[in-house]
């Protein structure tokens, strides 16, 4: 299959285009500066620059870019990045999908999305059918997924990726807890009561190989694991992992003086339930929080490394 992948340098795209080249694809990767080697395509979404060109008759675009809503303090003019840097990558791939051609479209674009779409749930479940929440991240949300409307509208079959906590070593959600939880300092956020949706990264890989594969799936898939756990119950299995205590409580307005706005995000409650796999008979490798987290703190059991 021949994919265009924007946002490879990223944590979860590294692993997919890693994945994917080793299942022979054919893979282009969007870049930002002058291309430097084979398999790279020069683009500036924030200026909505893309040459047709390397769009024009691949099977199929992945989206991932995006900046880390975990990298950097919530200030007023980041919140504009992470917003601007997900419109104007889906605004842009979608625009140049639309005005191509019917035999040289790409047949599908896997659109990257968050959880965050559903804001705060409470305990209540929800699945794919839900409408958008309140807050930043929800807002964030809707108009990244708007933005990639027009490559639907031209034809395209558009995957909308609402992506839980990948959990792995290398980055997302565990990376900057590794060193205080194996201090033993780490702790639940909060009251802890707040419910986290987590994939494991190898079963966040296979997800997206199947959605590339299935022609029948389209519209919003909640990539998670089965089963959602509180933030209190995460702690203990990630304490357990790393055999260390996990007495700790960070409470929440530590959290906001830490991390600004995105203490707000870290204390929301999401218990988001992946109905569309499901439909689909994807069989997760790691369906409990503790079989993931022991996949992600050993790294050759991941299959991504």
């Amino acid at each position: 299959m021949r994919i265009l992948m924007a946002g490879a340098s990223g944590f979860l795209g590294t692993a997919l285009a890693e994945r994917l080249d080793a299942a022979g694809h054919d893979i282009t990767r969007l870049v930002r500066r002058e291309p430097q080697r084979p398999g790279e395509a020069y683009w500036k979404p924030t200026a909505g620059q893309l040459d047709p060109g390397p769009v024009a008759g691949v099977d199929a675009v992945i989206n991932l870019a995006g900046a880390g809503v975990g990298d950097k303090r919530w200030t007023a003019g980041y919140r504009k990045v992470i917003r601007n840097s997900r419109v104007d990558s889906a605004g842009t791939l979608a625009r140049v999908i639309s005005q191509l051609p019917a035999p040289e479209r790409p047949r599908m674009l896997l659109q990257g999305s968050a959880v965050g779409w559903y804001g705060d749930t409470g305990d209540r479940e929800v699945t794919e059918e839900a409408p958008a929440g309140t807050g930043f991240l929800a807002d964030v949300c809707r108009v990244w997924e708007a933005a990639a409307r027009p490559a639907e509208d031209a034809g395209s079959r558009v995957v909308l990726l609402r992506t839980g906590m990948p959990l792995d070593a290398g980055g997302g959600l565990l990376k900057p807890q590794l060193l205080p939880f194996r201090l033993g300092v780490g702790g639940k956020l909060g009251g802890g009561r707040q419910w986290l949706p987590w994939i494991a990264l190898s079963d966040w890989l296979d997800a997206i190989e199947l959605l590339l594969e299935r022609s029948d799936i389209a519209g919003p898939v909640n990539v998670v694991g089965p089963e959602p756990v509180t933030n209190a119950a995460f702690t203990a299995a990630f304490g357990r992992a790393l055999h260390r205590p996990t007495i700790m409580q960070i409470p929440g307005v530590a959290l906001k003086v830490a991390l600004g706005g995105l203490a707000d995000e870290a204390l929301r409650s999401q218990r988001v339930m992946p109905a569309v796999l499901r439909r689909a008979g994807f069989t997760w490798q790691h369906p409990t929080v503790e079989s993931a987290l022991q996949a992600a703190l050993t790294p050759a059991a991941t299959g991504a490394h």
